[in-house]
């Protein structure tokens, strides 16, 4: 089965855990598979999230890779619906790594 990804780019600096806390907050979701390698939040409608972050100590940014079994177009709107919410609900600075 083919995975689709659309990536959202964060500008602030956020550890994983915090940043999986604070998706799944803004998609009123929870986390799946904590303590694993991949953990995830499960948004409405199927697609999930999975948080990328910088390596080696980087900065920012950190990437939210918004995952879809369904198709391109279906991660793309759950990817573009997660940034409204993170818009509304936090001061992250989020951009669409993708064309629309």
């Amino acid at each position: 089965m083919p995975l689709y990804c659309a990536t959202l780019v964060v500008r602030d600096a956020v550890t994983k855990l915090d940043a999986l806390a604070i998706v799944a907050l803004a998609a009123d979701a929870v986390v799946t598979d904590p303590g694993t390698v991949r953990p995830k939040v499960v948004l409405p409608g199927g697609a999930w999230v999975e948080v990328e972050i910088p390596k080696f100590g980087e900065p920012p940014p950190l990437a939210l890779d918004v995952y879809s079994t369904l198709g391109d177009d279906h991660a793309k709107i759950a990817a573009l619906a997660l940034l409204a919410r993170l818009e509304e609900q936090t001061a992250w600075t989020v951009k669409p790594d993708f064309v629309l």
